[in-house]
């Protein structure tokens, strides 16, 4: 089980993708958390974090897949370069929309008085309360600045993001290099004069 003889190129290759796997289970990590608690109090989360969700389940999914198929030597790199564009794409609407309004916030003078948890809480509470309606839609530049640990989450999860565009670029070219040297090697068909 030695995986396929890619040399530094592929160890790069593995290296991105093991990279990008842990920025995207992190990010999974921190979204579901607040997807959770905005659930629990009967509020509907922003599209944002919606967004951010299923962007990064599927490219999780997509990231196992793909290096499977690269360790049983099947990945067709062409369209692996084609899918981690329209990846890097996806990726970097998600940084924007998550970067818009977290950009311009300092989480460390967000008042600290009380619990960070409760604050967090009672905003999604308030905010339900507030319109009296169900499923009331929290407003996400609201909640990321609610507490100091929110606002850091909502940045962790903004840089995670940044950091996986820089991956998938990465392994974008990663891939094309993989395809050329793949194609500079296959082996030629002889032909048998007649």
């Amino acid at each position: 089980m030695s995986g396929p003889q890619y040399g530094a190129l592929g160890k790069a290759f593995t290296f991105a993708r093991i990279l990008q796997a842990v920025c995207l289970i992190g990010i999974i990590g921190m979204t579901a958390n607040f997807v959770a608690m905005m659930v629990a109090a009967n509020a509907t989360p922003p599209q944002v974090l919606i967004g951010t969700l299923s962007v990064t389940c599927i490219a999780v999914l997509y990231c196992a897949i793909t290096w499977i198929l690269y360790y049983d030597n099947m990945l067709p790199f062409l369209i692996n370069t084609g899918t981690d564009t329209l990846l890097l794409v996806a990726l970097s609407v998600v940084a924007v929309t998550v970067g818009k309004p977290v950009s311009y916030m300092n989480c460390f003078n967000i008042r600290t008085k009380t619990s960070d948890l409760i604050s967090t809480t009672a905003i999604t509470q308030g905010t339900y309360e507030n319109l009296n309606k169900a499923a009331a839609r929290i407003n996400y530049a609201m909640f990321a600045g609610a507490s100091k640990t929110t606002c850091l989450e909502m940045k962790a999860i903004w840089g995670l993001c940044i950091a996986l565009c820089i991956l998938f670029a990465f392994s974008l070219i990663s891939s094309v290099c993989l395809w050329r040297r793949s194609k500079a090697f296959a082996p030629k068909q002889m032909h048998s004069p007649a």
